[in-house]
Parts: structure tokens; C-alpha cells; sequence
């Protein structure tokens, strides 16, 4: 049950792989950006803070005098920096003490309790909070003074400016409100941007989709385009799989057609030999004939069905090997007539096809070579270079040539004429030519036949374009 339904279940498309990505990256990234923003607001604000605080403390601090005779401490008698340290319970303190048990309070501070009484020694102002006091948690700066008299004595005390941490926290709260709004309103905006973005650029591939579906219904033999040059490359190899599976069939149904029409004839021939009066032995006699016809004829349509033509996806094999191997058996069979075979092949030479269309390819021309040779028969492969960048397989040019008597030029048509039936062929060539026109002509390419400069007898050209 689980594994039906496992393998029921719809694959995600494209945009939903690419959409669920977008977000992922995209909570992890403004997640990042809005932790590390909100962490540098609040350094900043806390640095602000302290300025501010420090800034109340010097203007204290300007206000004070100490009198160098009596060592008395007078308070700043002055408006406050800033109005809330006259209210009581604003939040905003400000404590003075110094020796001798001096000790002064802000308005703001008078009835807190608050725990600022100890004596801090000179030097930099300290800030730190919050600390917990029974006016709450507060942020605080102390600032040790050094007061030295007129006598060279000195006068020790300290400034404590403090703020109630619900302030900072009110300010913090309000940008991180703004701040995650906008990263959320941001993150909305991206995906949506996506989505447009992924709608245009998926808008090739879904005209593919509806292309094929419009080839699937019959409405279009061929994906037309234009596409893009990335897709192009999928459409091309598409566009050539389709004609090579056309081909296929068109040659499967031609095959059967050729089949049909070839044994009619010799099993019509048959019949009326089976219902004529004449003597058995004469009866027997012919119809051993048509069957051996008949089996000639199912034996070259089989073949020329087996060709399995130009392949899109077809790997690469090398000609060297398979042109030896079949040299060898040729050469056993005709080890009477002493043949050289000589070979002239491009290193590295590959056909892009099935193993089986290279064997019957290179076996029936190397086979007629060898029967109509008088000693030497000459294969020559070559590589066609592309004369476009784009094209990834090179070409290929095969040429088979003999010193034998060659092909009368009045019979050249009669051996490479289209169609021939295999209850027509042309005496001495079996059906081996016919089989060859019919693979070069199922890969695409091109048959020649005329007289071999160099050696004087046939000379069999095929040659495959680049693909």
C-alpha cells in the first residue's frame, strides 16, 4: 500500500521546486539580515543611551561645587537636562554622592531607595544594566570624580545617572516592529517577482509541453519553435527522435508491403503448380524453386526490416575493430584467392548507429569487393570534419574499392535504383547492395558507385553528413 502510494504520488514541477527553494533561501537570508540588523540597532542604541546618560552627568557635574575650606559639597543648583528628572517616578535618576556621607537625589528619585551609595574611583564613566532595583531594572552610569582643592587635597565622589530599561525597550520594540514588517513586505515582494520571473522563463519549456501535446494529437509533425538556444538543443534531439521513429515505422510498414508483394507472385506460381496435371517430379521440381525463392525474399525484407537507422542517442562505436573482424571472416572464406586487403582509416573514426547496421554496412560492400576482386581490395574510412560549431557529431566517409572488371556503367542505375524487390534483383550482386542503399539511406547519408581511380575496378562511396 505504502509503495502504491508512493509511486502514485505527483512529482513537484518545476515552479513549485523553484518556488519552495526561493522561500527557503529566502527565511534563511532575511532571518540572517534581521537578526544581524536588529543586534547592530541595539549596540547603537545602547551606545546612544550611554552618550545620552553621559551627557547628563557632565552637566551635573558642571553645576557642582566644592568649597575648599570646609569640604562641603553644593548641590547644582540648576534646571535639570532634561525635564523628566524633575518628575517623581519618571524613570529618569539622578544620584550625587561624596565623602562625609554627602548624598543628593534628583526630584525624579526622591522615595525609590535607590541602591547608589557606594563611592566609585576615578577615572572612566562605567555603564552597565540592566541592573535590578525596587524601581525596576535600570540602566546605569556612574562617573568617579576626583575633586582636588586648593590646599592639594581631594575630594572624592560620584555621579549615578540612571534610565529605566522600559524606555530602551519601548524605542527597540518599535524598530523591530518596523524592522520585520519591511523584511516580510520584502520577502512577499520577492516572491512574487519570482513567480513573474519563473512564469517568463519556464514559458519556452511549457510551449514545449503543448508543442509535443499537439504532436501527440496529430495537429503537428515536428516541434517548430523558436525557442531559446538552451531549450533548442532538447527540441533538436526531440524533432530527430520523432522523424527517426517515423522512419522506423514507415519502413516497418513498407517492409510488410514489399514482403506481400513479393509472395504473391511465387505463391500464385505455386498454386497452379499444385493444381496442374503435370508429373510429380516436375511439380515437386518447381515448387522446391519458388520456396527457395520465397526464402530469398524473406530473408532481404528481414534485413532491410533489422536496419534500425539514425539514432539521436546512439553511442559512438569505433570502425577500426568491427572492419578488421569482418576482413578476417572474409578472408577465410575467400582464402583461395589470395586477397590483400589493405585499410586506410582515420584514428579515432566512429559511426553513430547500431553495431549490427556498421556490421551489414561494411560486410556486404567488403563481401562484394572480395567476390569480384582479382587480389587487392582497399577500405578507406575518413572523418568529415563540421563545417557548423554547433554540430557535435562528426561525419563520415566510407569507400570500398576493388581491381575486379568493376560495374558496367549501363547497369550503375539498375544497382542503386530505389526500391528494388528482392524477386528483382540484378543478377551477380545478390541482395547485399540493396541492403546497403537501404542502411545509407535510413542514416541519412549518401551512395556512389563508379570506378576505382586506383585500382581500376568498383569503387563504392557512403558517406554520413554531420549530425
Amino acid at each position: 500500500m505504502d509503495a502504491e502510494g508512493t509511486a502514485s504520488r505527483r512529482p513537484l514541477s518545476l515552479v513549485s521546486r523553484s518556488t519552495i527553494a526561493t522561500l527557503l533561501v529566502l527565511i534563511g537570508f532575511l532571518g540572517i539580515t534581521g537578526f544581524a540588523l536588529d543586534r547592530a540597532y541595539t549596540h547603537a542604541a545602547l551606545e546612544s543611551l550611554r552618550a545620552q546618560l553621559q551627557s547628563y552627568a557632565y552637566t551635573y557635574l558642571a553645576g557642582i561645587d566644592v568649597s575648599s575650606r570646609s569640604d562641603r559639597v553644593i548641590p547644582p543648583d540648576m534646571l535639570p537636562p532634561n525635564p523628566d528628572f524633575g518628575r517623581p517616578g519618571s524613570g529618569l535618576y539622578a544620584v550625587i554622592v561624596g565623602q562625609g556621607g554627602f548624598h543628593w537625589e534628583a526630584q525624579s528619585a526622591l522615595g525609590r531607595d535607590l541602591p547608589f551609595d557606594a563611592l566609585v574611583p576615578a577615572g572612566p564613566a562605567k555603564f552597565e544594566g540592566p541592573v535590578a532595583t525596587s524601581a525596576g531594572p535600570l540602566y546605569v552610569l556612574s562617573q568617579g570624580i576626583e575633586w582636588v582643592l586648593q590646599d592639594k587635597d581631594s575630594y572624592h565622589l560620584t555621579i549615578y545617572i540612571a534610565e529605566n530599561d522600559a524606555l530602551f525597550h519601548t524605542g527597540l520594540a518599535a524598530y523591530r516592529r518596523t524592522l520585520f514588517g519591511w523584511l516580510a513586505a520584502l520577502g512577499f515582494a520577492l516572491l512574487v517577482l519570482q513567480q513573474i520571473l519563473l512564469r517568463w522563463s519556464f514559458s519556452p519549456l511549457r510551449r514545449v509541453a503543448r508543442d509535443i501535446a499537439r504532436i501527440e494529437r496529430g495537429g503537428a509533425e515536428r516541434l517548430v519553435g523558436p525557442y531559446p538556444r538552451e531549450v533548442s538543443v532538447l527540441t533538436r534531439g526531440l524533432n530527430r527522435f520523432i522523424e527517426s521513429e517515423r522512419e522506423h515505422l514507415t519502413r516497418y510498414r513498407n517492409t510488410l508491403d514489399d514482403l506481400a508483394h513479393s509472395l504473391k507472385t511465387p505463391l500464385a506460381v505455386a498454386r497452379s503448380r499444385l493444381e496442374s496435371p503435370d508429373p510429380e517430379a516436375d511439380v515437386r521440381g518447381d515448387l522446391l524453386a519458388q520456396v527457395q525463392h520465397m526464402d530469398q525474399i524473406v530473408a532481404y525484407q528481414l534485413a532491410r526490416a533489422k536496419t534500425s537507422g539514425h539514432s539521436t542517442f546512439a553511442a559512438p562505436i569505433g570502425v577500426q575493430a568491427h572492419a578488421e573482424a569482418v576482413v578476417r571472416s572474409l578472408e577465410r572464406v575467400y582464402a583461395g584467392k589470395n586477397i590483400l586487403c589493405e585499410f586506410d582509416i582515420d584514428d579515432g573514426a566512429q559511426f553513430y548507429g547500431e553495431e549490427g547496421d556498421l556490421l551489414e554496412l561494411l560486410g556486404n560492400l567488403l563481401e562484394n569487393a572480395f567476390k569480384w576482386t582479382h587480389h587487392r581490395v582497399l577500405l578507406s574510412v575518413k572523418k568529415i570534419a563540421p563545417s557548423n560549431p554547433r554540430v557535435w557529431r562528426v561525419g563520415l566517409d566510407i569507400r570500398v574499392e576493388d581491381d575486379g572488371p568493376g560495374i558496367p556503367p549501363e547497369q550503375l542505375e539498375r544497382v542503386l535504383q530505389r526500391g528494388v524487390r528482392g524477386d528483382e534483383r540484378v543478377q551477380g550482386h545478390g541482395i547485399g547492395l540493396a541492403i546497403v542503399e537501404d542502411i545509407v539511406r535510413a542514416y541519412g547519408g549518401t551512395l556512389q558507385v563508379d570506378r576505382s581511380a586506383e585500382l581500376g575496378g568498383a569503387c563504392f562511396h557512403v558517406s554520413f553528413a554531420e549530425m
